[in-house]
């Protein structure tokens, strides 16, 4: 189970700060839950859903949270592609 401190973590990140940047990085998606999708499909190689029972920023292991949030920071300053990340989330669910 995530501990609070990075549960309210990663909620300012995927509900907050990821969403205010959207529009002007060019990123594919705007909503929370599309961001959340992305970074822990990308921290459990796959389908999030067929790694953590949900709700995952509830069940989730401290270590996958911050996997997560640390591919979050990292399309924030930029040393991560999200359109790349979102088409891999997207590979693993046969949705392109």
């Amino acid at each position: 189970m995530a501990s609070p401190d990075l549960v309210d973590e990663w909620f300012a990140l995927t509900r907050e700060k990821m969403p205010a940047l959207a529009e002007e990085r060019g990123w594919p998606v705007r909503f929370d839950h599309c961001f959340q999708r992305i970074l822990l499909d990308n921290a459990v190689g796959g389908p999030w859903r067929e790694h953590i029972v949900p709700p995952a920023y509830r069940n989730a292991p401290d270590d996958l949270l911050k996997r997560a949030l640390d591919t979050g920071r990292a399309a924030i300053e930029g040393e991560a592609d999200l359109a790349a990340l979102n088409r891999r989330s997207l590979e693993w669910r046969g949705k392109l």
